[in-house]
């Protein structure tokens, strides 16, 4: 009962109940004052997140003025013989090819390697193709996919001009027969422009 008489109170009595002014564990105090720091941390990483974010964005928005731009010089393509040709044979439009280059070592070396030679996908280096007969098919074959062998439609995430970038640049890789781990696959067709 001494005990208890020399607690400190705060000197509220609530029905008969007094209040004791007895400190909150260590531990609490140490949990609350974490919480204190950790929002201040938090507060400006994600001030520091919208910053980046902004960047991003201004990147992005920066480099789809200069594909337009770029575009521009090009026009509208179409995925016909004469405008895939076009980009394999004329000297001016070649550089070209390094957009399709760029296209397709962003989309398509998980499956037909950096190379072309294939990797699940066929090799497309050599003159053997499954579904393929004429330049035009390549960028068909883009455009639609193919479910039996999984490859999606890419007309759903490039636009057209890219596509036919990349089906220029896909038909550029055909000739030198470099060695891909399924074999060569499908029919031999003529050279491209022969039955065009």
């Amino acid at each position: 009962m001494s005990d208890a008489v020399n607690d400190p109170t705060t000197g509220h009595v609530y029905d008969g109940i007094q209040e004791y002014d007895n400190p909150l564990p260590g531990w609490w105090t140490l949990l609350f004052y974490l919480t204190i720091v950790f929002s201040a941390c938090y507060y400006f990483v994600s001030l520091v997140r919208a910053e980046w974010t902004d960047t991003n964005l201004r990147y992005e928005a920066a480099k789809t003025r200069e594909l337009q731009r770029q575009f521009a010089e090009i026009g509208e393509l179409e995925p016909d013989a004469a405008t895939l040709l076009s980009f394999l044979q004329d000297p001016e439009k070649a550089k070209w090819l390094d957009v399709g280059s760029a296209i397709f070592q962003t989309n398509c070396v998980s499956c037909h390697g950096r190379d072309g030679a294939g990797v699940s996908g066929p090799n497309m280096t050599d003159d053997h193709y499954i579904k393929v007969k004429t330049i035009e098919d390549v960028a068909k074959t883009v455009i639609e996919g193919s479910v039996t062998a999984g490859m999606p439609a890419w007309s759903t995430r490039l636009s057209t001009n890219e596509i036919v970038l990349v089906s220029s640049y896909v038909a550029s890789l055909r000739g030198p027969n470099l060695p891909g781990p399924r074999g060569a696959e499908g029919e031999i067709i003529p050279a491209w422009g022969a039955t065009n």
